[in-house]
């Protein structure tokens, strides 16, 4: 698996580049499969792609704190992210993971590998709900993917040193709850990796098998996104 280890100076493109890796791979730019990290130095907003902004988030206390919001070319609902937590994209191919055309496979594909080199350090850490990983029934991980013809984008979040009561400052209760969230608050139920840095980039890439790092990346279709969607509001906070 390649590396490009790479957190680019504005959240903007930092959301925009997962989508360019994705584009390019689809358009036949690459054909090997890529995992890509990057880690916010400030926090920001992402939502899901059908995610409503109001019915989420916080807004009021957002834009208090000039805390930015994204909506993300995924699914799933909204999250905070800042240093402390680890960003990680997956670009894997059809042609090679078949079977991953199928969503609840793609789910456990990545998650199994996941849970199975972060558990050798954090003993405890299982895959929960549809999309997360856990431990002790805390979401240490949220995570949600994006289909295109030939290749999927699968990404998610890695807490390991996360100021989590950003999460409750910033977003209202989700409108959809895994069951083992049993109905519980962002303080109660979210918590980091009892791990440093190294250790979850060193479980990542294990994971992952990386065997080569790149450098090179979709610099004009990443900034072709940022000027006509990520810094858009029509886009960031379009009604679903």
């Amino acid at each position: 698996m390649r590396l490009l280890d790479l957190t680019l100076p504005t959240p903007a493109e930092n959301i925009a580049l997962d989508e360019a890796l994705l584009m390019e791979a689809e358009q036949g730019g690459r054909q090997a499969e890529l995992l890509r990290v990057w880690e916010p130095p400030d926090p920001l907003v992402v939502v899901g792609r059908g995610s409503s902004v109001s019915r989420e988030v916080d807004v009021e206390a957002c834009w208090s704190d000039e805390v930015p919001i994204f909506r993300r070319c995924s699914g799933g609902t909204a999250i905070v992210a800042a240093r402390g937590c680890l960003m990680y994209a997956l670009v894997l191919c059809y042609q090679k993971r078949p079977q991953l055309r199928a969503i609840n496979l793609a789910h456990q594909f990545v998650l199994s590998r996941m849970t199975q080199a972060l558990s050798q350090l954090a003993p405890g850490v299982q895959r929960a709900g549809t999309s997360d990983l856990a431990l002790q029934d805390r979401k240490v991980s949220g995570n949600s993917l994006r289909c295109r013809r030939d290749f999927l984008m699968y990404h998610g979040t890695l807490l390991y040193n996360m100021p989590l009561g950003l999460i409750q400052r910033y977003l209202h209760p989700p409108p959809r709850q895994p069951d083992y969230r049993q109905g519980r608050g962002h303080d109660q139920f979210v918590t980091n990796l009892p791990l440093d840095e190294v250790a979850v980039r060193t479980a990542l890439y294990n994971a992952w098998e990386v065997d080569e790092h790149v450098a090179d990346w979709p610099e004009a279709c990443t900034r072709e996104l940022v000027e006509s969607r990520y810094t858009q509001n029509a886009w960031n906070f379009q009604r679903p």
